[in-house]
């Protein structure tokens, strides 16, 4: 190898330093330009996941000009290894169909900030946790402990239920010949108790909307009422919601014709 050749080398791969270089320092300044702009913990790791994809990307890229640049000052024709790299890329191509649509789902769920890490979503037939969101597959975990991995392929459609906010519906059926609107009274007078504590006034974000009767049959009606609340608290302000309105209900003056009051209402 002559002076010149090494020269050149020396070059080319000084070149792609500070090409990638150049590329890391653009990419520090849009990740800062933007977290200016947003606060969200999920949307900061949304944007740290792209970059480093960003990363990753530049690099093979400069780092694989820079080596078919090199041979070809060694002396060794690139022409043929290009040929053979094609003919390897389509043979592999074929087995890689897969894992190419993961990627590209990837990217495009994170883009769109369709999922972040902590939400609760459904996609798959699986429902869970997100507890890691990669270009390749999403990690949830469910209800049970069980962890499953989902490749960005196969997903279609996913279904946050943790996004902004969420509604916790309540059905309360009672006796057909009772009165609704007693039932109205007293959901509303527990909505107004849970309202005044501190400990659940945070989770609650609007007032009550009363449905009305949502059903009926041949004994019972039932009627529904439901309270937008922060997400992943439905549940919890669901349960403790039908607990005090169980204790209402249970109450002496709360019967609407004078018979025992547990035989005519069943929280639902």
């Amino acid at each position: 190898m002559s002076l010149k050749s090494l020269i050149h080398i020396t070059v080319i791969w000084l070149l792609a330093w500070v090409i990638l270089l150049s590329i890391r320092k653009f990419l520090n300044v849009f990740r800062r330009q933007v977290l200016t702009r947003i606060g969200r913990s999920a949307d900061i790791r949304r944007v740290d996941t792209l970059v480093g994809v960003g990363r990753h990307a530049a690099l093979f890229v400069i780092v694989g000009i820079a080596i078919m640049l090199s041979l070809g000052e060694l002396g060794i024709s690139i022409a043929p290894v290009l040929a053979t790299a094609g003919v390897a890329g389509v043979a592999v191509g074929f087995g890689a169909q897969s894992l190419v649509r993961d990627f590209f789902s990837g990217l495009f769920l994170l883009i769109e900030n369709q999922v972040s890490e902590g939400e609760f979503i459904e996609a798959a037939g699986k429902a869970g946790y997100v507890e890691e969101v990669t270009l390749r597959h999403i990690r949830i975990r469910d209800d049970d402990g069980s962890v499953h991995f989902i490749p960005n392929g196969i997903i279609t459609t996913v279904t946050n239920k943790s996004r902004d906010y969420a509604y916790a519906v309540v059905d309360v059926a009672v006796a057909r010949h009772y009165d609704p609107d007693r039932v109205f009274g007293m959901m509303k007078k527990v909505y107004e108790d849970m309202r005044a504590e501190a400990a659940y006034a945070s989770d609650i974000l609007g007032s009550i909307e009363i449905a009305g009767v949502e059903k009926i049959e041949e004994a019972l009606i039932t009627v529904r009422c439901k309270l937008k609340v922060k997400p992943l608290r439905q549940a919890a302000i669901r349960r403790e919601f039908l607990r005090r309105i169980k204790a209402v209900i249970d109450s002496p003056d709360s019967s609407g014709t004078g018979k025992d009051a547990s035989d005519q209402i069943m929280p639902g």
